[in-house]
């Protein structure tokens, strides 16, 4: 495991497209509650102290909200391809409560420091069904929202050309909604990992009120169809959220799983971005980091009540296309006669 590091950020007022004439209103200190790699077989309890520890050095910078990565709490198992469905061997990485046996420590501490947090896991539900999840939690411990993955990356079946398997699709099932809630004083939406690259994931979130996106994510750093992107995934991760915050003027918070984990290479860069589209809180680390920022929320109001005041300026009659068909469909090829 790397060594523990804060990373404190300037404050997002100064990185503003114009000036303040005053402080606004809604100060948040959050921070991305970056992880190192987690082992195969490393067990659960040794987990949750690590994360337990970084709720303690943030307690001593007043963070308020921690973001954990998607699959906090265990290895990333999808890269594992396994026969049939789901077994006893994988059902290791699934959570069947939450809090849970193991993970009410984690609870316990952040209530105790009056720090709430997202976390991200796999989830088992009563009836069988199989998400990749990540909660919301107010600092008093109430679990405020559950959000489950909508765009399951990766494949089904076992495709032995790759290095290693990207079994998502084979092990969850996807989620079917964007919801927000109000907590920490504003309105806060969450998604994960894949969903970060999509922009109706921020405008369905941002329609539904969201100032701070909450994102969790594990990306390896090779990607077996078109390696060409490979150098490219830090530039992509940060591009794709600065995007997303700056259009919907929104906060947007992500916190990787990074480093090599079970020997692939994976995505660190946890941070935070302004709704001016500016990363204002940058991880310096592939390990376990705590990136520190402290933001307002009221900053929200310079992006949303102005170039992206949606009731103004939207056209959703003009939008069909977004919710009518998935593929790309080209005009058709001109014909010879068209062409004379």
């Amino acid at each position: 495991m790397a060594t523990m590091t804060d990373t404190s950020a300037p404050d997002p007022d100064r990185a503003a497209d114009g000036p303040l004439t005053e402080r606004p209103g809604r100060p948040l200190t959050v921070a991305a509650a970056q992880l190192g790699p987690i082992g195969r077989n490393e067990p659960r309890d040794a987990v949750v102290d690590r994360l337990i520890a970084l709720v303690e050095r943030a307690a001593t910078r007043g963070v308020e909200l921690i973001v954990f990565p998607e699959l906090a709490l265990t290895t990333f198992f999808p890269r594992w391809f396994v026969e049939g469905e789901p077994d006893l061997d994988l059902d290791w990485f699934y959570e069947r409560e939450m809090p849970g046996p193991h993970t009410r420590r984690l609870f316990d501490a952040a209530k105790a420091h009056r720090i709430g947090f997202s976390l991200g896991y796999a989830e088992l539900t009563p009836d069988g069904h199989r998400y990749n999840t990540q909660i919301l939690v107010e600092r008093d411990g109430t679990v405020v929202g559950r959000y489950r993955k909508v765009h399951l990356p990766g494949h089904r079946e076992h495709e032995p050309w790759r290095e290693f398997q990207h079994l998502e699709r084979r092990y969850f099932e996807p989620g079917d909604s964007f919801p927000t809630w109000r907590a920490f004083g504003g309105v806060v939406g969450m998604a994960i990992c894949n969903d970060r690259r999509w922009p109706e994931t921020y405008r369905c979130l941002a329609l539904g009120g969201a100032e701070l996106i909450l994102i969790g994510y594990n990306t390896p750093l090779h990607y077996a169809p078109d390696p060409t992107q490979d150098p490219l995934q830090a530039h992509h991760n940060h591009l794709v959220m600065a995007a997303g915050a700056y259009q919907n003027g929104c906060y947007v918070i992500g916190s990787a799983k990074g480093g090599n984990e079970e020997g692939v290479d994976a995505l660190a860069d946890s941070c935070v971005v302004a709704p001016n589209g500016r990363v204002v809180a940058l991880a310096t680390t592939t390990g376990d980091e705590l990136v520190v920022s402290d933001i307002d929320l009221d900053l929200c109001a310079h992006y949303k009540a102005t170039l992206f005041d949606f009731e103004r300026y939207r056209r959703p009659e003009v939008y069909t296309a977004i919710t009518a068909q998935k593929a790309a469909v080209p005009p058709p090829h001109p014909t010879q006669e068209g062409r004379s």
